[in-house]
């Protein structure tokens, strides 16, 4: 099967779905206590049977485990930190190859016009992912023009994960709906909204912007996050 079959074949079971991030605090993977490949691989399967049509999963050991444990689409990507650099999902094509070799079935990248480990820009990056893998190439964007540069590039989907990581986008607590809405209207690709989707009214209505599917992670794979959320919201209740 082609790349572009890989693509139609991966987004056309995800559409209008709900895929789950299972990943540890990749800024403290050593003191998170779900770091560990089981675990996610537990949560996935835990993600399945909830109805998940994916699930989003970092770092060849993570990515292989899941793998084995669910029979869904898996978007793998490899987190990184290079010094000098901000760009830190799937920086290099190494870092890609591995996450082919771990059993993804898409991969995904940081797109954004930050510089690059190897130089070039995401749309050159982007274009040697999906050539040399021969996996989908899902573009992590931060604003609208990264987007349409992604697409042209002939990235397979659009997702908004990096709105509020970079310097130049939107910092914001909620998700950033106006660009789902616009790179759904613009881009001509299925648009994967991601970030700070932290309840169910917020997955529908970024379905309602034009999402293709939506994807959440922290709010129900991260029990240290949500407790703590449940405990600034008691806190100075007594």
């Amino acid at each position: 099967m082609n790349t572009d079959a890989l693509a139609r074949a991966l987004l056309d079971q995800i559409r209008s779905g709900l895929v789950v991030s299972c990943q540890p605090d990749s800024y403290d993977r050593a003191g998170d206590p779900m770091n560990a490949p089981a675990i996610m691989a537990a949560m996935a399967r835990a993600a399945q049977l909830g109805g998940a049509v994916g699930i989003r999963a970092d770092g060849p050991e993570d990515i292989a485990a899941v793998v084995t444990a669910v029979n869904l689409p898996v978007i793998g990507l490899f987190k990184a930190d290079l010094p000098g650099f901000e760009v830190r999902i799937t920086p290099t094509l190494e870092h890609a190859w591995r996450v082919a070799q771990a059993g993804a079935q898409a991969i995904a990248v940081d797109a954004t016009d930050r510089p690059r480990p190897e130089g070039g820009s995401a749309v050159d990056f982007i274009r040697r992912v999906r050539g040399e893998t021969g996996l989908p190439v899902f573009a992590d964007v931060s604003v609208l023009d990264e987007g349409l540069a992604a697409a042209e590039a002939g990235a397979d989907a659009l997702l908004t994960t990096l709105s509020g990581y970079t310097d130049y986008s939107p910092q914001m607590d909620e998700p950033d709906f106006a660009l789902i809405e616009a790179l759904a209207a613009r881009s001509g690709l299925p648009v994967i909204a991601e970030g700070r989707i932290n309840t169910p009214e917020m997955a529908a209505r970024a379905l309602d912007c034009g999402a293709w599917a939506v994807t959440v992670g922290s709010a129900i794979t991260r029990p240290r996050w949500i407790t703590q959320r449940f405990v600034d919201g008691l806190r100075g209740r007594a």
